[in-house]
């Protein structure tokens, strides 16, 4: 048989094993049930993609102030420690009495008015959207609001984002509600408000909807997705409008790294991947030290957060807040790998009492001033010893804060599209996979667990939650 008649048989198999397969059949009914089903989804977005859109400019709102807000008070906060404390050590008592002011009367509130506020808020916020947990709108709104800015303006090395992100999910709850919106759309107002809340922060819409799409809600589903895409740019406009279009973080043009460079990346994404389960584990070791302290009244845990966060700031009155300032000075290479290293040291232990002691406040902004000092700690030392490829050390300060975010979080994506959207160092994305994809599988490896998924369950542990197949469906209608 030749080649040709083969080829002729084999078509004809073919042909009959195709012919030989069974229709399937589809009845009228499940045509109307597919159609119904296209009509109501087609519905649902027509009704929810405009409140999505008031979420994001409410959120926006709301975040646009706290900034603002925050940003005074850290000038304040600057300018009057360094009025009072030129007049030598005995002048240590205004920064001590100054954090101790601010972390007693916000961890009061938290207590008194609302528990759900504590840290960062976006461990509650999952534990909501996993219908593990109710939603105070109105108590989170108010104590996470003054209680963050008494905490961060005193000086607690906090950040504003995790606050944010969870104001924004308290701001789709509240609308949800006032607009009479069905269970189902208020959690997908509450996602979207928090990718809100996370993009009017870093002015970095992409990162917000990714954020959603991939730590709080993980459900990708068109409605889910053009719900937070519509309040992310939303909020990220009326952020931009109110507080100016400029970066967060100002970085100097940075040349796309010679690939000869890529092994030192890999090298920034294995210490990040290492370090950050150290800061994992650190702040879940912080967590229970202070857990011994529920007891105490309020006042008593802000004077002891006082006198070490306080006497630290008495010493590096730039090392109070959210850190910003280091950050920029790690991005434009202005600091020897000495002060690097004590600088490392001292953020990474006032973030671990900062967050223990359970005052309104994140740790995003803490993770990205230790990935920051961490890789321009590398790059130096990389410059050092291979001088001729390594013209801007400063690089791998950029690309390290993704790292370990990356790291902490479990949450490359995020990490990455936030980065450079924060940086406008669009031409390391390279590196950025590589060294974030590192951190991550080195952390996996290393058996830790991401930290807003142990600070979940830890919290519904604390709340004694326990919720069952049977009941779930009861809790969230009354949600």
């Amino acid at each position: 048989m030749n080649e040709e008649n083969k080829n002729v048989i084999s078509q004809d198999a073919e042909r009959t094993t195709f012919q030989e397969q069974p229709l399937i059949k589809i009845t009228q009914r499940e045509i109307q049930e597919e159609i119904a089903d296209e009509r109501n989804a087609r519905n649902l977005r027509k009704r929810l993609l405009p409140r999505a859109l008031l979420v994001g400019v409410v959120a926006g709102l709301i975040a646009s102030a706290f900034r603002y807000s925050l940003h005074l008070l850290g000038e304040w906060r600057a300018g009057f420690l360094e009025q009072q404390t030129t007049g030598g050590i005995e002048s240590m008592w205004v920064p001590v009495l100054m954090v101790s002011l601010g972390a007693g009367i916000s961890v009061w509130m938290v207590r008194t008015w609302s528990p759900a506020s504590a840290g960062s808020g976006i461990p509650q916020l999952k534990g909501v959207l996993l219908h593990l947990r109710r939603m105070n709108w109105w108590s989170i709104l108010l104590v996470k609001f003054f209680g963050g800015l008494l905490a961060m303006g005193s000086g607690l090395a906090l950040g504003r984002e995790g606050p944010m992100v969870q104001m924004g999910g308290a701001s789709g709850k509240m609308v949800g509600r006032m607009l009479g919106m069905t269970q189902a759309e208020r959690f997908i107002l509450i996602a979207a408000g928090a990718g809100a809340g996370l993009s009017a922060a870093f002015n970095a819409p992409l990162a917000g909807l990714i954020f959603v799409l991939e730590e709080i809600s993980r459900a990708f589903t068109p409605v889910v997705f053009f719900a937070g895409l519509l309040a992310t740019v939303a909020a990220d406009t009326v952020s931009r409008f109110m507080l100016g279009q400029e970066p967060v973080l100002r970085v100097e043009l940075l040349d796309i790294p010679s690939l000869l460079v890529f092994p030192v990346f890999l090298v920034v994404g294995s210490v990040a991947g290492v370090l950050g389960v150290v800061f994992n584990r650190g702040l879940l070791g912080s967590l229970r030290l202070f857990d011994h302290t529920k007891s105490w009244p309020a006042w008593a845990v802000g004077l002891i957060v006082g006198v070490l966060v306080g006497s630290v700031g008495w010493f590096f009155p730039t090392m109070l807040g959210s850190g910003h300032g280091v950050t920029e000075q790690a991005l434009a290479g202005d600091l020897a790998i000495g002060a690097i290293v004590v600088f490392f040291v001292i953020r990474f232990f006032m973030t671990m009492v900062s967050y223990g002691c359970g005052a309104p406040g994140g740790i995003f902004a803490p993770v990205l001033v230790l990935g920051a000092l961490l890789g321009l700690a590398v790059g130096l030392l990389a410059q050092k010893y291979y001088p001729v490829a390594i013209e801007q050390p400063q690089v791998f300060a950029v690309v390290a804060m993704a790292a370990f975010f990356t790291a902490v979080v479990r949450a490359p994506l995020t990490a990455i599209i936030l980065i450079l959207e924060m940086t406008n160092s669009y031409s390391l994305m390279l590196p950025l996979l590589g060294a974030c994809l590192t951190a991550y599988m080195v952390a996996e490896g290393m058996g830790d667990r991401p930290i807003y998924e142990v600070l979940m369950e830890r919290d519904l542990k604390q709340q004694r939650i326990r919720v069952k197949d049977e009941e779930r469906e009861h809790l969230v209608q009354n949600s």
